[in-house]
């Protein structure tokens, strides 16, 4: 107890001033006891600045980025060491609310109080406590289930440049997982704007998924620092519910670009010298430690589906590249999918899974994916000749495979549930067996005949025979 007394005491002394403000990064000199790296720093009038310690300068100064607006600070200022990481709070009093990088509640509603805090740093599970089993996560949307299966457990990346439906895609993923999945739905949106959450939040709540749900939010408007942090304070949630309630957690992260892009304001706050494209020398550093802590144990898992922006659709941006290297499964939306009203506009060429292996899905699935992506290959290379001579000219074979590519093409769209009040169609979720037995009637050429509209916009593929006899 007298320990304990003595310890608050030095963390209410160990205070010190600050010497430099230069935008959000803050150089503070602290004469008693040097605050270790990654310790909360609070300053201003009522302690509202949140400053986080990035480096030591020397014996007595560090450095840190502030979490919160700096405005107020001046040079000489007071700045007091907590003694402690950032926290935030854990437990199942955090369902159906939102919050920011802080763990305060941003929702209008009560307080949450007694509740276990956690520091937002914390180590990933070591290797022997993971589990090394493969099992398939479906999500109910027919062009991810059949040809890029997510993995239980693993890092799903959903890759499209602006407005091509990213966010809609994990909206629906969201929606579909309530029924079928007994898990929790975390949801951490990084630099995204206060316009999407606040709608997602009404989605959500419509849609009866609230209490299955915890939000976090580190928007476009706040400082990097919370930005660059906002995604390890929900993992720090998202880790107790998996370790601690030993229930399966779905992140859902809207957008990791949005993460790097923080880390590489904070690096140039820091004036460290950027790496290529402009980007922070740690960028790979960084990102793994966000993406290491997601992973699955033998009491849960936490499954990510994370959307990425790639800057102007290029592939080889260093941010898309050093994404790629953590996933299980790659969901690329296609711009050209979405001209031609092709919803979801996922790219099957372009997207693929790990998990597509005759081992894992079985080799029924297997050998119809291979079909489909290799059917839907060659119309892509048959797409000239037709631009430049025309359909009659194809041989009786390749018209056959033109026949089936786009028909194909129009099974994959899908209405979501979450784009009723846009569309006026009814949303559906298929099933993995419903949606392999719709692709192999079309190879099977059961369709050929059929109008390629009716395959449009359907779930299963029985619906195409209703819609044609509505005809």
């Amino acid at each position: 107890m007298e320990s304990s007394e003595k310890r608050n005491n030095n963390d209410q002394v160990n205070s010190g001033s600050i010497l430099s403000i230069r935008g959000s990064v803050i150089d503070a000199r602290f004469p008693h006891r040097l605050p270790s790296i990654n310790s909360e720093l609070r300053s201003g009038e009522n302690g509202e600045i949140v400053i986080e310690v990035l480096t030591h300068l020397n014996s007595m100064e560090i450095r840190g980025i502030a979490l919160t607006p700096t405005r107020g600070l001046s040079r000489g200022s007071v700045v007091v060491d907590t003694g402690h990481t950032i926290r935030v709070p854990v437990g199942k009093h955090l369902v159906g609310r939102m919050f920011n990088v802080f763990g305060e509640t941003i929702d209008g509603g009560d307080i949450i109080e007694d509740v276990e805090w956690r520091s937002i740093h914390q180590s990933p599970v070591p290797l022997v406590k993971r589990s090394a089993s493969s099992e398939i996560f479906t999500t109910g949307i027919k062009a991810i289930d059949i040809l890029s299966p997510l993995e239980r457990g693993g890092k799903a990346g959903l890759f499209g440049g602006a407005g091509v439906g990213k966010t809609v895609l994990i909206t629906e993923i969201i929606h579909n997982m309530v029924g079928i999945y007994e898990g929790i739905s975390l949801f951490c949106g990084i630099g995204e704007r206060c316009r999407e959450a606040e709608e997602l939040y009404r989605e959500i709540k419509t849609a009866g998924v609230l209490d299955n749900t915890v939000m976090v939010f580190g928007q476009m408007n706040e400082p990097p620092g919370a930005r660059f942090r906002v995604g390890h304070a929900a993992l720090t949630m998202a880790e107790y519910f998996r370790d601690d309630a030993k229930q399966d957690v779905l992140l859902l992260i809207d957008n990791i670009f949005r993460f790097i892009q923080a880390g590489a304001e904070v690096s140039g706050l820091l004036g460290q010298l950027p790496s290529r494209v402009g980007y922070q020398p740690t960028l790979g550093t960084e990102l793994s430690e966000l993406e290491e802590r997601i992973c699955n144990t033998k009491t849960g898992a936490i499954t990510s589906v994370q959307a990425v922006y790639v800057p102007a659709d290029d592939f080889t941006d260093p941010s898309a590249v050093h994404t790629f290297t953590h996933l299980s499964a790659s969901i690329v939306l296609s711009r050209k999918k979405a001209s031609e009203g092709l919803y979801p506009a996922i790219d099957p060429l372009h997207s693929g899974s790990k998990m597509l292996m005759p081992h894992v899905v079985g080799k029924k699935h297997y050998s119809i994916a291979q079909e489909i992506r290799k059917t839907l290959a060659n119309y892509e290379e048959l797409k000239d000749i037709i631009a430049m001579l025309g359909l009659e000219e194809l041989s009786q074979e390749d018209r056959g495979i033109v026949n089936r590519a786009r028909r194909l093409e129009r099974f994959l769209t899908q209405p979501f549930f979450t784009t009723e009040q846009f569309t006026g169609i009814k949303g559906r979720s298929v099933s993995l067996e419903d949606a392999i037995e719709g692709c192999e009637r079309i190879l099977n050429d059961d369709f050929f005949d059929f109008p390629e509209n009716t395959l449009y916009m359907i779930g299963r593929a029985d619906e195409a025979e209703k819609k044609k006899e509505k005809k």
